[in-house]
């Protein structure tokens, strides 16, 4: 890793030619220009008449955190169930009394796609997001159903490479947070959203490319999570989403294996590891690194955590949750296991989400450029799509 690189704003300028950092600095606007869009297209007509029986989020890839999202919101003791699907079969008892929501960039990937398509087919309500003129905006016309259409975010004069579901992943979700605003679903108002923009562009602003790295709190965290193994741990429902959104990206963008999980399901898991054969434990101040081989990768912990408990707003579960994210931390220090940590700025859900969000995604690409890499492209990535 080249860490002097991120303090050269022009270097990492030339590394990222695909222009991510750019895209996802662009996350604010998107909330803002979404939640028109949402408005122009008619979202809030899923809501007109009576409350469907269910919901159904059919996307993958880089947009299929709208779905944990959703779920995440919705909760267990939501009125309206949601379903996730990323593909073929439609659930059988999926009918009128239903609503299927779709989700894809280009408005052309197979699973969502065909999701819609058969959900038009049986008479159920249908909500897709995607690219204006594409082939999920047929299907929906057809059924007559609300499509929200979503623009590429990339510069004038670059190459669109570093648009993708990953850096228009605010643009996707807003309109299904209408939406689910609309049926009751989520406390999501245009308010609401205008605070999640706004933590997304204060965000942008303290991961510029021309911020020292030293005060820089994303290039910081690439730093850190150079050369390891990263486990990306959760405490709790939000942290848990974020975590996932988080080993997502340093796999995609910065090449970087990583497990993700949350807690309390995961920690037994992620325990397990502080053991095992990625543990640094003490170093060998006698190893020779031209004789006995360069050290292999160590494992680092990097914790999601939400806002510290209040005692005056939250019950003993919550308490519970931080003790048991402590023990977690404390475990992993004590056999040498180096630890970062990103907590969440107090606010909704969804705020959290976006700081959390924001902060690992712009860390993921500043890693990805230190290491000569560039974020919007992946040769294997490209071999993939070239072979289906």
């Amino acid at each position: 890793m080249d860490s002097e690189l991120l303090d050269d704003a022009e270097a990492i300028a030339a590394g990222d030619p695909s222009g991510v950092l750019r895209a996802l600095a662009t996350a604010g606007a998107q909330v803002r220009a979404s939640v028109v869009r949402g408005h122009e297209a008619g979202v809030s007509r899923i809501g007109d008449g009576d409350r469907p029986r269910s919901v159904l989020v059919a996307s993958l890839g880089g947009s299929a955190m709208v779905a944990d999202v959703l779920a995440l919101l919705a909760g267990a003791g939501a009125p309206i169930p949601v379903t996730v699907r990323r593909g073929l079969p439609l659930p059988g008892w999926i009918g009128p009394l239903d609503l299927v929501v779709a989700v894809s960039l280009s408005g052309r990937a197979g699973g969502p796609l065909a999701l819609a398509a058969e959900a038009g087919r049986r008479g159920a309500r249908l909500l897709t997001v995607g690219a204006p003129g594409s082939p999920l905006a047929d299907v929906c016309a057809q059924a007559r159903g609300v499509h929200v259409p979503v623009q590429k975010p990339h510069e004038p004069g670059r190459s669109p490479a570093g648009a993708s579901s990953r850096t228009a992943f605010w643009s996707l979700l807003v309109p299904v947070l209408q939406a689910a605003y609309a049926l009751g679903m989520a406390d999501v108002d245009d308010a609401l959203l205008g605070r999640v923009a706004d933590r997304l562009d204060r965000e942008a602003e303290s991961a510029r490319p021309g911020s020292e790295s030293f005060v820089n709190p994303a290039k910081v965290l690439a730093v850190q999570l150079a050369g390891s193994v990263p486990v990306v741990l959760g405490d709790g429902l939000v942290t848990g989403v974020a975590a996932r959104r988080a080993a997502a990206m340093l796999a995609r963008t910065a090449r970087t294996p990583a497990v993700h999980g949350s807690l309390p399901d995961d920690a037994s898991e992620v325990v397990a590891t502080f053991d095992g054969p990625f543990t640094g434990g003490e170093q060998d101040v006698f190893a020779d690194p031209f004789l006995d081989g360069p050290t292999g990768p160590s494992l680092r912990l990097l914790m999601l955590r939400e806002p510290p408990p209040d005692p005056a707003t939250d019950g003993q579960d919550a308490f519970e949750a931080a003790a048991l994210a402590d023990r977690v931390r404390g475990l992993a220090e004590e056999v040498g296991v180096a630890v970062s940590e990103v907590t969440a700025d107090p606010g909704h859900p969804v705020e959290q989400l976006a700081g959390l969000v924001a902060r690992t995604d712009f860390a993921a690409v500043y890693l990805a450029i230190s290491l000569g890499l560039d974020p919007g492209l992946s040769p294997h990535v490209a071999d993939l799509r070239d072979a289906r």
